[in-house]
């Protein structure tokens, strides 16, 4: 809704508004790219110009949509879901990516997943054998690996922190 009062209070005609991005329809002259990044900045939001820049943000937003929003992983390894859903040779993306986040792709995944894993622990309607398969894991102990390498905790732990709190909630 920013995006598009932006675009519609500065005059400008776009076909689609998605998750940071916008296809315009015009080509904007220097003066109305520097308003549209105003009117995006006190919104909290940013105008990228750098291409680069731009296919580091489309990576972060597949894997987002891909591990959090999407009902089901896609059965492909991951190197060749985002090549293909990107247009550019993975090695390149990996790279890239790297070289300007000082983490991997797969690492990145990773970290997302792990969130899910929380996520759908704290829910508790899936117990970890189910959750591992949800998530592409090839058995539960791979996952609770995952898991304890990256939170210090293991899964049934964490699950356990989550029962005390909500005991503690109800005893006040």
């Amino acid at each position: 809704m920013v995006v598009k009062d932006a675009f519609k209070t500065l005059g400008l005609h776009y076909v689609t508004v998605n998750l940071g991005e916008v296809d315009v329809l015009e080509d904007l002259s220097e003066g109305k790219r520097e308003g549209l990044k105003i009117l995006l900045l006190k919104s909290g939001l940013e105008l990228m110009d750098d291409k680069k820049a731009i296919l580091i943000e489309r990576i972060k937003n597949v894997i987002v949509e891909m591990v959090h929003y999407a009902d089901d992983l896609p059965k492909t390894k991951f190197s060749d879901f985002l090549a293909d859903k990107l247009h550019h040779n993975y090695t390149y993306l990996s790279n890239l990516f790297s070289e300007t986040q000082g983490t991997t792709i797969e690492q990145f995944i990773i970290m997302h997943k792990i969130e899910k894993v929380k996520e759908l622990i704290i829910y508790d309607e899936l117990n970890l054998t189910e959750i591992a398969y949800k998530l592409h894991y090839s058995d539960v102990a791979h996952l609770s690996s995952q898991f304890k390498k990256i939170t210090g905790l293991t899964p049934t732990y964490f699950k356990s922190l989550k029962k005390k709190k909500l005991n503690l909630l109800e005893d006040l």
